[in-house]
């Protein structure tokens, strides 16, 4: 029987909750994980979290590129070169004026406040 075809779902991650102190502190324990038993279970939320970090990293990543790039604005008085900024943010000169760039298309595309 043909699968009929159905269109890209966009998948909304799973909220990251903070754990608590002493789970984190367990090395053994993340996100209870441990504690799922069935593997379809174990799947579907390992799943979860993992699209949920790499939404988490993506978002991240385009605010360090918006900071790069306010930083790095020549308006500024006090704007940083992007060997300060590689230096401040532990990458290389050229990957910041990558997310220099990256952040000023960030920075076009953002609606008026």
């Amino acid at each position: 029987m043909a699968e009929t075809e159905r269109p890209e779902r966009r998948l909304r991650p799973v909220p990251l909750l903070f754990e608590p102190e002493e789970a984190a502190a367990d090395p053994e324990h993340f996100f209870d994980l441990e504690s799922i038993e069935d593997p379809r279970e174990l799947l579907s939320r390992a799943t979860e979290l993992t699209l949920a970090f790499r939404a988490a990293t993506d978002r991240a990543v385009e605010f360090q590129a918006i900071a790069a790039a306010q930083l790095a604005d020549p308006k500024r008085f006090d704007r940083l070169t992007p060997a300060d900024i590689a230096e401040r943010a532990a990458w290389t000169e050229d990957y910041a004026m990558k997310m220099v760039d990256f952040g000023r298309d960030l920075l076009r595309c953002q609606p008026p406040k």
